[in-house]
């Protein structure tokens, strides 16, 4: 028994996939369409300065203190101490160059001694 082919396709789902491929083209080229100069206003540009910390706070946040869709109950996570690690080292390094680097390397040296070795 074989999975599904190509010929098994119904017309709707390839009218969704041509569909959404000229929404992605068209949306992606969309700047690019236009004969003139095109400028973001000046509150546009102040607030994708602080675009990459929300999507890096949207994503790791619930990361670190979720488990399956529920908040960490109990404190022997190693997350949490990773956290508490790096943050340490990020305000003591602040200003330095490699503070995001150490940032890093020190949540995950104390994250993975206490997942690995202890379980948590």
């Amino acid at each position: 028994m074989s999975g599904p082919n190509l010929n098994d396709t119904d017309l709707w789902t390839l009218g969704v996939i041509v569909g959404m491929a000229l929404v992605t083209l068209v949306t992606r080229c969309f700047f690019l369409m236009s004969n003139q100069a095109w400028h973001l206003p000046h509150w546009v540009q102040r607030g994708l300065q602080y675009a990459p910390i929300a999507a890096l706070a949207a994503v790791v946040v619930p990361e670190v203190l979720m488990t399956q869709g529920q908040l960490i109950s109990h404190w022997q996570d190693a997350r949490i101490y990773a956290v508490l690690a790096g943050c340490a080292y990020f305000f003591w390094k602040k200003g330095q160059g490699q503070a995001v680097l150490g940032t890093i390397v020190s949540g995950m040296l104390v994250y993975l001694p206490l997942h690995l070795g202890w379980g948590w």
